[in-house]
């Protein structure tokens, strides 16, 4: 059992793009403070941050100034954190479908766009090793994971391609937790963050 924090886990959002808000209120309902990100000075202090869905390429243009990019590459080599969709592909080491520049933090390979344009969004269920039986999944726009390095832990899949996974403190969905009414994907990565920050 992982022992409670003598004070709220404090998460960042990235709120370049995206539904940055949905993902802060999951977080307070499940106890942690959010704070959205929009500058890098934004990064100081927090003990975990979401990297939520968009558009990868217009986030980039984003993080492409003030030096915003190469502070969060720096910063993601060292506090958990967890990309959804877009931020996804922003976390991977690798980018097809076109290829793109990316934080190259996590070792996967994802195909941006790989399930259809935004008229062949989908909700699935399928099974996951996250404790509470199967897993309600939100598919827009969705990137596919092709490939995993020898150090990630996949945790949930769509017809055999992996939906949720996690290396060491980064987190990667290719769907929209924030968009489900199942916390199970958020709070996962509340615990690692906690379990990180109790070990340093």
């Amino acid at each position: 059992m992982i022992a409670t924090p003598a004070k709220p886990l404090l998460v960042g959002v990235l709120a370049l793009q995206g539904a940055y808000d949905a993902h802060a209120r999951i977080l307070s309902d499940l106890g942690a403070t959010s704070r959205l990100v929009r500058l890098p000075q934004d990064l100081d202090g927090l003990d975990g941050l979401i990297l939520p869905g968009g558009e990868s390429t217009t986030m980039l243009k984003f993080l492409e100034r003030n030096g915003f990019f190469d502070c969060l590459q720096s910063y993601v080599k060292t506090t958990p954190t967890f990309g959804t969709c877009a931020g996804a592909i922003l976390l991977a080491a690798q980018v097809e479908g076109p290829a793109q520049r990316s934080l190259g933090a996590l070792d996967i390979t994802v195909q941006r766009n790989a399930y259809g344009r935004q008229i062949d969004s989908s909700i699935l269920t399928a099974e996951t090793t996250l404790a509470g039986g199967p897993l309600e999944m939100v598919f827009i726009r969705a990137p596919r994971i092709t490939r995993t390095g020898p150090g990630v832990e996949i945790l949930a899949t769509r017809d055999g391609s992996p939906t949720l996974v996690r290396s060491g403190n980064l987190m990667a969905a290719t769907f929209h937790p924030e968009l489900s009414h199942d916390p199970r994907v958020h709070q996962f990565f509340l615990d690692l963050v906690l379990q990180h920050k109790i070990s340093i």
